[in-house]
């Protein structure tokens, strides 16, 4: 007779798990029938101080739980959720999750993760070559573009610097600094902050406008740095705030010249190399010395799923320089090369190369070229709509799946748009977002679901004109 306790059994008896799983698959099938009909809302609005009131933590029951979740959630979705640059993820994805979840192998050591880490090598591998990298690159998995930026950043550090940072600190050598651009991802910014290099660690140089970083800023920038020792330059490529692409080849020349680290951030433009006809945009992108690339943006998969590409493979060990003796023999990185923890921060991380791995063996890469296709042609379609109404302006010429406009009223425009964009955050049919830019303040709208229709944007304008005629 087993000594388990019956509660503890039961809890992992796996025709429970089996019953269970039958009912929610079905309800998230229904969720995903009716999201696609465009039925109910996109953001299910409730004031903070009102929604926490609604979590108790008070006994339950699993599968009615978690529709409640369902219908209490942002519905990304739902074909009129155009926000921030997050997918509805494949479903197919999703089933992937749940194995990883079910199996909780951690990705330190091999042995932990005796399927997960050869798998993670082949999708890194892939996904270099994809940029255009050769047989020496590498890299590693992590939960994020802002921990893959800080793992590239480090890197950066380590290598340029001119003195050993891990060993003997930053004030073993001079004062360092990086340049980035006005539209860098704030985790840039913040990084730079965490490594210790300070407010003017940070050069950061203007855009043109297009909202591009050039050479001739980056040489100013160079110029202005006084007594700090430049080590790199953080270039974007498919930028958070407009999508736009930085002239990579451009850059990687200045690069060159003056033997600074060159990192493109492209945790959302990445997947553009999929793309045939949109490719270009990533010229020079091979050339960069690191990469950062969000699988959980263009490529549809549940989020985190970023990897951290070096052209010179054996960069990705130098983030992370140290040894720990219960996890990783007492020898040079390259010979434990399949011990991944020695690659990143995390320890414990989930499985997630299996998502990509999967996906690519179901759909193929040219599946991926033609979501990147379709979604920059509907963001063609909501900047065409702008352009032609008589009330709407374009900020920029979308160069991806991002668009940025405004609603035009007499009046303070940031004032009024800011408020617009409020009255749809609370009405809930579409979701979209907003942004800063250098002209003021503009609704932003990420087109990232492919089912999403051109006669949806229809829509979404006459109901900003809608709430705007209150």
């Amino acid at each position: 007779m087993s000594s388990v306790p019956p509660a503890i059994a039961s809890a992992y008896d796996p025709e429970r798990f089996r019953a269970e799983g039958h009912r929610l698959i079905d309800a998230i099938a229904a969720a995903l029938v009716s999201w696609h009909a465009r039925e109910g809302v996109v953001l299910p609005w409730r004031p903070p101080a009102d929604a926490l009131a609604e979590w108790p933590l008070a006994r339950g029951e699993l599968v009615a739980d978690l529709q409640r979740i369902l219908a209490s959630s942002t519905a990304l979705a739902h074909p009129r959720y155009m926000g921030h640059q997050v997918p509805p993820p494949l479903p197919g994805a999703a089933l992937a999750e749940l194995v990883s979840a079910i199996l909780n192998n951690g990705m330190a050591v091999f042995e932990m993760g005796p399927a997960a880490a050869p798998i993670e090598l082949a999708v890194v591998d892939w996904m270099a070559r994809t940029l255009g990298y050769g047989d020496r690159a590498g890299g590693v998995l992590t939960s994020g573009g802002s921990l893959g930026n800080l793992t590239a950043l480090l890197a950066m550090r380590q290598a340029k610097a001119g003195f050993d940072v891990w060993r003997d600190g930053l004030h073993a050598g001079p004062p360092l600094a990086v340049i980035t651009s006005a539209d860098a991802h704030y985790s840039v910014v913040r990084t730079l902050r965490i490594m210790g290099l300070g407010e003017g660690g940070v050069i950061v140089a203007p855009i043109d406008a297009q909202h591009r970083l050039r050479a001739s800023a980056v040489e100013a920038a160079l110029a202005s740095a006084g007594d700090r020792r430049v080590i790199g330059i953080v270039a974007a490529a498919g930028s958070t705030a407009t999508g736009a692409f930085d002239p990579l080849d451009e850059l990687a020349d200045v690069a060159a010249r003056h033997g600074l680290w060159l990192h493109v951030d492209a945790a959302h433009g990445g997947a553009v190399a999929l793309s045939a006809a949109h490719r270009d945009k990533l010229a020079g992108i091979g050339r960069a010395d690191s990469i950062v690339w969000d699988a959980h943006k263009l490529m549809m998969m549940p989020a985190l799923v970023t990897a951290v590409l070096f052209k010179q493979g054996g960069h990705v060990y130098d983030a992370f320089a140290q040894q720990a003796s219960y996890l990783f023999a007492a020898a040079a990185p390259d010979d434990t090369w399949w011990d991944l923890g020695q690659r990143t921060l995390e320890c414990t991380k989930r499985m997630m190369a299996i998502e990509v791995w999967t996906a690519l063996r179901v759909h193929g890469e040219d599946f991926f070229g033609a979501v990147v296709d379709r979604l920059v042609a509907l963001a063609g379609e909501l900047a065409s709509r702008v352009r032609a109404s008589g009330d709407f302006e374009l900020a920029i010429e979308p160069a991806l799946n991002i668009v940025c406009y405004r609603h035009r009223a007499p009046g303070d425009l940031d004032a009024h748009n800011r408020a617009l964009r409020r009255r749809v955050v609370e009405d809930g049919r579409f979701y979209i977002v907003g942004t800063q830019l250098p002209a003021g303040y503009f609704l932003r709208s990420t087109i990232m679901n492919p089912l999403t229709e051109p006669s949806d944007f229809d829509d979404l304008l006459e109901h900003l004109r809608a709430l705007c005629r209150g």
